[in-house]
């Protein structure tokens, strides 16, 4: 599993986030799905492939919605997430959402009649499977959005072959509007990629960060720039939490450090190098010169024959 995709899940791990992310994309910000109505979903799922071996297929994310006055099953929902556009994903989706109805249909009990022993099958309730693909690129996801764009299918045969669309969530391209219908750490991230592909200079949210080390480990592979998680390694941003503004100053200040740790280097080696040529001028041994410098006698030797060079 590469290191994007075990970002992506620690972070859509938390059922706030997923509820957030589901209400915000589908339900105009109104909390239709509650956090507390989630439970971990197994993310993959198992078919038959024709030479009879088992496979398996994995989703990013899976939750299960209940009822939590009857702790029924309301429906499952699953992420995918993408920084390319994939022209197989109405595929692999359908793909997804359809063991994902196989699973259900496994579930179903098998009984035998006490006196007859004839067996039954008892019928569980089935439930809606909802797919949302969370989109990061940099080139607007126009299609595939749905079968017909990656299946050619002559016009004698529409009438017979079931379309089949997809969820997309195309972050960068969503409207300031719509970023606002996100309430927790969700929103943070869709407002960074939104300012950011709208070519403004990025004015960090003030909004406090729920889940910091997990989203802000998201944000550096999502960016691919690890100073996000960077900022974080030393925990000091404490139990309270924080925001992206003192993220981003934290970001300066450890850049700032860095910097002036490589100038008090390289002022080391200005001085080292003045010390070695001033000994060698003076005709001291390379021996000794190297065990004060703590070099090599052969780097020593590299540096007196460049000298004489120049």
């Amino acid at each position: 599993m590469g290191e994007k995709d075990i970002a992506q899940k620690n972070f859509e791990a938390y059922n706030d986030v997923v509820a957030d992310i589901v209400n915000g994309s589908l339900f105009d910000g109104r909390e239709i799905i509650k956090a507390d109505s989630l439970v971990d979903a197994q993310p993959f799922s198992q078919y038959k492939a024709d030479d009879g071996t088992l496979h398996e297929q994995e989703r990013d994310v899976a939750k299960y919605c209940m009822d939590v006055k009857c702790n029924v099953r309301l429906a499952l929902i699953g992420f995918e997430n993408q920084i390319a556009i994939d022209w197989d994903m109405p595929i692999r989706v359908f793909g997804y959402d359809g063991d994902s109805y196989r699973d259900e249909m496994n579930q179903d009990k098998v009984v035998a009649d006490e006196i007859t022993g004839k067996k039954r099958r008892i019928r569980n309730k089935r439930y809606p499977v909802i797919t949302l693909v969370l989109y990061f690129g940099k080139t607007p996801w126009k299609k595939p959005l749905s079968l017909y764009d990656v299946i050619d299918v002559p016009d004698i045969l529409k009438p017979f072959v079931n379309d089949f669309k997809i969820n997309i969530i195309d972050v960068p391209r969503l409207t300031p509007e719509q970023v606002k219908k996100y309430k927790g750490d969700f929103q943070i991230i869709a407002d960074y990629f939104v300012q950011i592909n709208s070519g403004r200079k990025y004015i960090p949210s003030t909004k406090k960060i729920q889940h910091t080390d997990s989203m802000l480990k998201l944000m550096s592979v999502l960016t691919k720039d690890m100073r996000y998680a960077e900022s974080i390694a030393d925990n000091s941003f404490g139990t309270e939490g924080t925001n992206m503004c003192e993220v981003l100053d934290r970001i300066v200040a450890q850049g700032e450090a860095r910097g002036e740790a490589r100038g008090e280097a390289k002022g080391r080696e200005k001085n080292r190098m003045e010390m070695i040529n001033n000994m060698l001028k003076e005709n001291i041994s390379i021996e000794v010169i190297a065990r004060v410098a703590k070099l090599t006698v052969e780097q020593v030797a590299a540096i007196s024959k460049k000298t004489a060079v120049i």
